[in-house]
């Protein structure tokens, strides 16, 4: 059994930290070491084990480090040439095995926000990276809204009880868009007061629960009819439109917001 960890770094980022009972840990998204290595060295564990979903300085930024303070480390990120530090490189359906853990993790393929981005299942926990937050989603650096609409649609197939793990604390921003779409959602609603319970008492709100995502997140539901009503009134849409441009739009207002 694993027990996984919430490091916060910089202004909003969450590394996630698992450790199972051994004392074997294994870290996600280290975008800067010395938190890691402090928790680590306090506590007596061992790092066996990095996650990389995509390349961003403030996902990848404290790997070099971590990999000096642990040089028996594994590596596991994307199978691309950006990723020189990987040792053990990741495709799309790969059943990776760390040694922290008794479990494999399924490499899903999720770009968009990136063009490599990678996401890491292990039932029921997905460590998710940049590519959807709660009431939210990834901002489109490299990817295409087909891309994305793609990895998004992929995601909602995973069992309602998956607990997301993305690398932010953008819910309450997330969350003040969201209304502005779909104005008259009763779960959103709520969620928004939950939130705000939360962060008022210093609570992160992630991980979030895929099965409340697809309840409140704008970005999972361009296929409703609420969400749809929102983008057309937004931008005037007079004729049939597609989910694809229903989303394109819906980032595009995002971006802008």
């Amino acid at each position: 059994m694993s027990n996984i960890v919430r490091i916060p770094a910089f202004t909003d980022n969450y590394i996630w930290l698992s450790v199972d009972d051994k004392g074997n840990a294994l870290v996600v998204d280290p975008g800067d070491a010395r938190p890691v290595i402090d928790y680590l060295e306090h506590r007596q564990f061992n790092l066996t084990d990095i996650l990389i979903t995509h390349h961003h300085q403030d996902h990848i930024g404290g790997v070099d480090e971590l990999t000096k303070a642990y040089p028996n480390v594994n590596v596991f990120g994307p199978a691309t040439e950006r990723f020189p530090m990987v040792t053990v490189p990741c495709q799309a359906l790969d059943d990776i095995e760390p040694i922290s853990g008794d479990h494999s993790y399924r490499v899903l393929e999720v770009p968009g926000h990136t063009t490599d981005h990678i996401a890491f299942y292990s039932a029921p926990n997905l460590f998710i990276g940049d590519t959807l937050f709660s009431a939210g989603c990834g901002r489109l650096f490299e990817g295409t809204p087909q891309q994305m609409l793609t990895s998004l649609t992929k995601l909602l197939t995973l069992p309602g009880d998956t607990k997301i793990y993305c690398a932010h604390e953008y819910t309450q921003a997330n969350i003040e868009f969201a209304i502005n779409v779909t104005p008259y959602n009763k779960q959103l609603l709520s969620y928004k007061q939950q939130v705000e319970m939360l962060r008022k008492a210093g609570a992160a709100t992630i991980p979030t629960i895929l099965a409340t995502e697809k309840l409140i997140n704008p970005f999972l539901r361009t296929h409703q009819e609420d969400v749809i009503e929102g983008i057309r009134k937004k931008f005037d849409l007079k004729e049939e439109t597609s989910q694809l441009e229903i989303f394109t739009k819906l980032r595009a207002w995002k971006d802008t917001y």
